[in-house]
């Protein structure tokens, strides 16, 4: 049960964190994009969502946010009090500077928020640019004040939406490797949407993907702690088996690709 599980931060888990059960998010007079989910990630536990557009992972994401209050169901949504969200695009101000960026909206006092926003901007790498403007970063450092943001705030649960969907190849393994650092440091529980099986592989500790609103296939991730990332045998069976989930052809799919459409409807 994921409630037991091990989660990438090394740490024990316990109660769940996230708690669905019933989930129902409809547009207009269409089809439900969210049919009745039930959903459970234990706390620490990364979990990454997989499915075709339509399949309700942004829907769900959003919901689980406060984004969305239009969802409904005859059980419940439990989240922790302190979530944050990271985007595909990093959602920059331009006209703010990277820590005003960074501390924009943070809760505690502002000697306290920008001494955590600092704090954050060392750890991703970012130490002395607390006073760049945004188009003076990369995508890459754009991305990684975007994680500051969010590991500002000690979130106990990190929602993130594609987020290294608009890097390169090379600069979204760096991210990885981040990531990895990150979530060992701070241990919150994560969802993660993304449309790269192979990404969902090696971040996560388990594999959801969504079909018409439901849960249509659910795996745990194989995980070298010697190296982590490194594709193995168990590694390629997984991700033949979440491609052929998403409809796809293993032999034929490109890799990391589960989709041309990188959205969810509406």
């Amino acid at each position: 049960m994921a409630a037991h599980a091990r989660g990438l931060t090394g740490r024990v888990t316990g109660a769940p964190a996230v708690v669905v059960r019933d989930l129902v998010r409809s547009y207009g007079t269409g089809a439900g994009v969210l049919d009745g989910l039930d959903l459970e990630i234990a706390r620490g536990e990364f979990v990454a969502i997989l499915g075709r557009s339509g399949s309700g992972k942004s829907t769900l994401l959003r919901a689980l946010a406060g984004l969305d209050h239009d969802v409904r169901g005859s059980g419940r949504v439990d989240v922790p009090r302190n979530v944050s969200v990271v985007f595909q695009d990093s959602r920059l101000l331009p006209w703010a500077r990277v820590l005003d960026n960074v501390v924009l909206g943070h809760e505690a006092p502002p000697v306290q928020a920008r001494a955590a926003g600092i704090a954050a901007l060392a750890e991703v790498g970012l130490a002395g640019r607390e006073r760049a403007w945004p188009n003076e970063l990369s995508g890459g450092e754009q991305q990684r004040v975007s994680l500051a943001r969010s590991l500002a705030r000690s979130p106990e649960l990190l929602l993130a939406d594609e987020p290294f969907g608009a890097l390169d190849a090379l600069t979204r393994l760096r991210m990885h490797d981040l990531l990895r650092d990150l979530l060992r440091r701070h241990h919150p529980t994560v969802l993660m949407v993304t449309h790269d099986v192979d990404e969902a592989i090696v971040l996560a500790d388990r594999v959801v993907v969504l079909d018409r609103g439901r849960i249509a296939l659910e795996r745990r991730t194989p995980h070298d702690s010697a190296s982590p990332g490194t594709p193995t045998g168990a590694h390629t069976a997984l991700r033949a088996e979440l491609l052929g989930a998403l409809g796809l052809d293993p032999e034929t799919a490109d890799a990391g690709t589960t989709t041309a459409d990188r959205k969810d409807t509406p």
